[in-house]
């Protein structure tokens, strides 16, 4: 409200410096409120309703339009390979007799197709059929046969075999179906290998054949009742410890060593295989170590 004063009572406020208020013209009031207007709230651009109300729609379009799941249709197991069979059923409940012989005539994966003979595994009296499995402290897994273990169906043949044999007799056993007995030395010890087949040019076991061997590997530890396992290689360790350690596929073999691991109850050490002894011989004192370990674990 402003103040309704004549020019006498003005000039007088003049002379004081007091400023009076002086109202704009009423034609200015509607372009003063629209440059405020204008300055405070930008300009709405054009279509927005338009363009917010199709964000809205956008997804009930995107979900009206997603293509439905296939109904899911359940599938047979697929059939072996030509020329496989499955494997045998029962192994966990098979006596020591029908053990070698489903051993002997499994055909569950390729590698049957070119193996000469297969390689149970060798102890005392080990050979003789229709017996039960053989009275052994020790069972040493190795992880694959060779072209040598191949050919005489038996395993650590060769240079890698003469080897082991030195390696044992060094810690007091045997090889259990040497006709060469030792005085003082033990002969209660089984020597298998994880892969009861060669794979071609004695390359590493595939994951799929060993998980088709573990379950023979399984019940010849349950049948023979060894005291002390001795595992040589990284993938006999793999398959023994694949329960019991997390994760042992990404663990370096070293790392896997210098310790007791279990097996079904039974100790396990871990060690090199005789043919990568051979060709790192500065791993053989490491080697020595182990069994050593071993040879303590099994005492007590």
């Amino acid at each position: 409200m402003s103040l309704d004063l004549d020019k006498r009572q003005r000039a007088m406020l003049r002379e004081m410096g007091v400023r009076i208020w002086q109202a704009p013209p009423a034609t200015a009031v509607p372009d003063v409120l629209a440059a405020m207007d204008s300055a405070a709230v930008p300009a709405r651009p054009p279509r927005a309703e338009a363009r917010f109300d199709a964000e809205l729609r956008r997804p009930q379009v995107a979900a009206a339009r997603a293509p439905q799941p296939a109904p899911t249709v359940a599938r047979a197991p697929a059939a072996p390979a030509a020329g496989l069979e499955p494997r045998p059923a029962g192994i966990e409940l098979m006596a020591w007799p029908a053990l070698q012989f489903a051993v002997a005539g499994c055909r569950a994966c390729a590698l049957c197709t070119n193996r000469k003979h297969t390689v149970f595994g060798v102890g005392p009296h080990s050979g003789q059929a229709g017996e039960a499995a053989p009275a052994v402290d020790w069972l040493v897994v190795g992880e694959a046969p060779g072209e040598n273990e191949d050919i005489a169906g038996e395993p650590f043949v060769g240079q890698a075999g003469k080897l082991l044999d030195n390696m044992l007799l060094a810690i007091g056993l045997q090889r259990g179906n040497d006709d060469a007995a030792r005085p003082g030395v033990a002969r209660n010890i089984f020597i298998t290998n994880v892969l009861k087949c060669r794979p071609p040019a004695n390359r590493n076991p595939d994951p799929t054949e060993i998980a088709q061997c573990e379950p023979y590997l399984k019940r010849q530890v349950e049948l023979l009742q060894p005291k002390m396992i001795l595992a040589l290689g990284k993938f006999a360790a793999q398959s023994l410890l694949q329960d019991s350690v997390p994760e042992v596929q990404k663990i370096p073999l070293g790392k896997l060593r210098g310790q007791v691991h279990r097996y079904l109850g039974v100790p396990v050490v871990v060690s090199y295989h005789p043919a990568y002894l051979l060709r790192s011989l500065g791993d053989k004192a490491k080697a020595w170590d182990d069994l050593c370990l071993a040879m303590s674990e099994f005492k007590r």
